[in-house]
Formats: C-alpha cells, sequence, structure tokens
C-alpha cells in the first residue's frame, strides 16, 4: 500500500484500483466536535480490528488517515460555510483483513460513535494528485495547481475531494505538515 502514500510536488495524473477500508460520514467543521467524534470512532474500531487480526496471525499497522470532501451547494467549497462540509474519513484496510473480523471489532469498540463505522469499498481511477506541504489553510493555492494542470491535460473533476494527512492531525508547525490531495478526473468531452 505504500505507493498510495507517495505524491510528487507537482501535480500529476494517476490511477488508483478499489480502496476497502473502515468508513465514517459526517458533516461539520474539519476539526469540529463532530468531527472529532467520528475520528474517534474511527479509531476505536480500526484498533479493534488491529487486535483481531493480530490474533488471527495477520497483524497490520494503520495506515494514514484521509478524507473525501464535498459540499451540497453550486457555490465553491471556500464560500461555504465549513459547519456545512460534508466527509468520509477513511482507513484503508490490507487484502489479508477478512470482512468478518471488522463487526466483532465494531461491537467490542469502546466508544459510543463506533456503530457509525462501516466497512466501505470506492474506487476513484484516474485522479489528479499532489503532495501539499505546509497548513490545511495554505491549501486553496495547491488546489489552483492541480486544476490548472487539470484544464492542461483536458480533464475535469469526476468524484470528491480526497486528503491523504500524512502528518499527525496534532501537527502543528506548517514546516511539518504532509498532505497528499487527489481529485478524481475524467476527460472533459
Amino acid at each position: 500500500m505504500k505507493n498510495l502514500y507517495s505524491a510528487a510536488d507537482e501535480p500529476e495524473l494517476v490511477e488508483f484500483g478499489p480502496a476497502r477500508g473502515l468508513g465514517v460520514v459526517g458533516q461539520g467543521e474539519p476539526g469540529g466536535a463532530a468531527y472529532g467524534t467520528c475520528v474517534g470512532a474511527l479509531y476505536a474500531v480500526a484498533g479493534g480490528l488491529c487486535g483481531v487480526a493480530a490474533r488471527n496471525g495477520r497483524a497490520f499497522d494503520l495506515p494514514p488517515l484521509e478524507g473525501r470532501w464535498w459540499v451540497e451547494d453550486e457555490r465553491s467549497p471556500f464560500d461555504v460555510p465549513r459547519e456545512e462540509w460534508h466527509w468520509q474519513l477513511f482507513l484503508r484496510l490490507p487484502d489479508t483483513v477478512e470482512d468478518a473480523w471488522y463487526d466483532e471489532a465494531r461491537e467490542a469498540a469502546p466508544h459510543p460513535a463506533a456503530a457509525r463505522v462501516q466497512l466501505v469499498t470506492y474506487t476513484e481511477g484516474r485522479c489528479v494528485q499532489v503532495l501539499h506541504r505546509g497548513a490545511y489553510a495554505d491549501e486553496p493555492s495547491t488546489l489552483a495547481r492541480m486544476d490548472a494542470s487539470m484544464r492542461e491535460t483536458g480533464m475535469v473533476p469526476n468524484g470528491l475531494h480526497h486528503e491523504v494527512y500524512l502528518s499527525d492531525l496534532q501537527e502543528s508547525d506548517p514546516a511539518k505538515m504532509r498532505t497528499i490531495l487527489r481529485m478524481p478526473v475524467r476527460p472533459a468531452v
């Protein structure tokens, strides 16, 4: 799964097959109360799943947290109040994890929102992606470079804005923050 967690400093065209993992859907400001509750629930279930996998001789390390974002509005996401943003938080699972283990881990998770965590699969296909270095608030300039790259290659968005958080979510030093920004695309015509 390591190739899923690297990106160039300039926008590039890449392709991804199906992604299977734990997901939780919500709405609200990034870092807000609902977001924090869902992150906690996701990691509670994932931690239990790691334990079940280890007991079955298939231990694995948790991958970076991912988030897919959207707004239900015609305006640019940057013009929509952040409390109206929708998201799906996601942790990929290796192929060695059996679906049946998910139920055991979710039921045993000591978190009140654990029932919101689901086993999900999605496929993005062709994407434009780039490594964003710096604070989340500085992403618009990197997204503008991605948009320019899409236009230059005759592509348009074809899915949800996707972020892969390579740095700890609590990291506050912009010099240490790394996020892969990814957008599924298709030919414009």
